[in-house]
Formats: structure tokens, sequence, C-alpha cells
């Protein structure tokens, strides 16, 4: 989905985004929408740090991806449901999350490190060695 493609809205403090399909039905366009999660970006000499609030995925529901220049970060609230019962209708839905980020070139996108705990998505996206800040020694002669 490009950003063209994109319509932003605003449900109370919750930002989502829908997907611009033409026609269809009620179900195709509540399949399409997906909650855009709050995120920090903290950056230090080393990279940045991305703290991404997704309550309710589990790990096994995220998924994390680099294409290009671009981080994807996309995952679905697991929702209980006990083992002999079947949801035959159902007016809630689980909520999905997405949100794309640009990377800039001095990150290095082959060494991010995730991790999920608490509800909140830490990934390090460490900086290419070429742009960290180094120290020069000046030396007297």
């Amino acid at each position: 989905m490009t950003k063209e493609q994109q319509e932003l809205t605003t449900t109370g403090d919750n930002q989502v985004a829908q997907g611009s399909g033409q026609g269809g039905d009620d179900q195709r366009m509540a399949d399409n929408r997906f909650m855009v999660p709050r995120v920090d970006v903290l950056e230090d000499e080393a990279g940045i740090t991305l703290l991404a609030d997704l309550p309710g995925v589990p790990k096994d529901k995220l998924e994390l991806k680099v294409d290009g220049d671009t981080l994807l970060v996309e995952g679905s609230v697991a929702a209980p449901m006990p083992q002999q019962l079947q949801s035959v209708y159902a007016e809630v839905r689980v909520p999905r999350y997405r949100r794309s980020f640009t990377l800039s070139r001095e990150l290095d996108a082959g060494r991010i490190e995730a991790n999920l705990k608490d509800g909140v998505l830490n990934l390090r996206i460490p900086k290419q060695e070429h742009a960290r800040p180094r120290r020069i020694e000046v030396r007297a002669s």
C-alpha cells in the first residue's frame, strides 16, 4: 500500500489508516483498517531506538520487514477464544496495527534488533560506522 493509497482519520485517541479500495463490501473495508501505533523515537551517537505501543500483540502475531529503505511494523491482537467455542457472529474486530518508517542511509538496517515486552516493541537501529561521530586526537609537534 503506497502513501497515496492511505487515508488517515482520527477516531478518539487512536489513528486509523484505511486503504482506498474501490467498491467492495463492508467486510472487505473492515479488514483493510489498521490502527497506527504511537511511537517514540530516541537518537544517540550510536543509532536510534523506536518504542512502539502495541498492546495485546503477541510475538507470533508481530511482523517486521525491511524493504529497501522502508521499515514496516505490523501486528495483530490475539483474540482469546475458548477452545470448545467458535464465533458465529462478532461485531468486535480484533485490532491490527501497521506503521511504516523511511530509514536514513546513515542507519544499518541489517543490524536491527527487536524486543517485545509488556506491549512495547523496542527496535534498536544502529548507525553505519561512517555516520557515527568519532573523536580525532590532536598531537602536538
